[in-house]
């Protein structure tokens, strides 16, 4: 029961775990990007009074465990942190101020699943796609 959260009128436990890839697949995300995401991620989920529970941004794609109040749709709030961080990757890395509508860094589209009772399984996998990322990365350097 720890879990339950409340807002004014209604107690709620929503959590979903969101997967989303960087248009065409590109492995863009090196390490200090990844690094700046995580807390970017953090931030605008903060901002529509989400919490980021667990997250992965590995090199081609972020998973991501969140807790999302049922006044929000998902759809809204992965939209917003999609299309905030896009901006803030365009501004810091792609050397845009502004006006630069039409550039996309995310692919269209996301997976989401709820999670209820799964939710330590969901967690472990999370965990886990660090590891995997180090051995892959390990094998492609002596391949």
């Amino acid at each position: 029961m720890e879990d339950i959260s409340s807002l004014c009128h209604s107690s709620w436990d929503c959590k979903y775990h969101v997967v989303w890839i960087p248009k065409y697949r590109r492995k863009v995300m090196f390490w200090g990007l990844r690094k700046v995401l995580g807390e970017v991620f953090h931030e605008l989920a903060r901002r529509k009074e989400c919490k980021i529970l667990e997250g992965h941004v590995a090199v081609d794609h972020v998973h991501m465990y969140i807790s999302i109040p049922p006044k929000y749709p998902v759809a809204q709030v992965v939209g917003y942190i999609k299309g905030k961080s896009a901006i803030f990757i365009a501004r810091k890395y792609g050397g845009r101020q502004r006006n630069f509508r039409g550039e996309n860094f995310w692919a269209r589209g996301y997976y989401v699943s709820t999670v209820g009772k799964d939710e330590e399984l969901i967690r472990e996998y999370i965990r886990k796609q660090e590891v995997e990322d180090k051995k892959y990365d390990q094998r492609s350097l002596f391949d």
